[in-house]
């Protein structure tokens, strides 16, 4: 399976909202979508840190990426996702 286009995906989010607005959404798919968006927002952020950690190894980029994964654990506790410390 492909990766979608930045033009593909914003189209396919754009339409999602406009679904979810609408309350057309009987099997979820546009709510699915949207949140999985969301979710991977922080999610690149806390890649990105353990890149950088990985690279350099020092206290800064220990600090961001710790940062990065206390920022994810609260999105997902806020947004009902599931513990993230069975991913750590």
């Amino acid at each position: 399976m492909g990766k979608p286009t930045a033009a593909e995906l914003q189209e396919a989010l754009e339409t999602a909202a406009q679904m979810r607005e609408q309350d057309n959404d009987p099997h979820y798919v546009a709510k699915a979508l949207l949140n999985l968006n969301y979710r991977m927002g922080y999610m690149e952020k806390v890649l990105h840190a353990a890149q950088l950690y990985l690279r350099g190894l020092g206290e800064h980029e220990h600090a961001a990426l710790q940062k990065a994964i206390d920022a994810a654990r609260r999105e997902e506790a806020h947004t009902g996702g599931r513990d993230m410390d069975h991913f750590i």
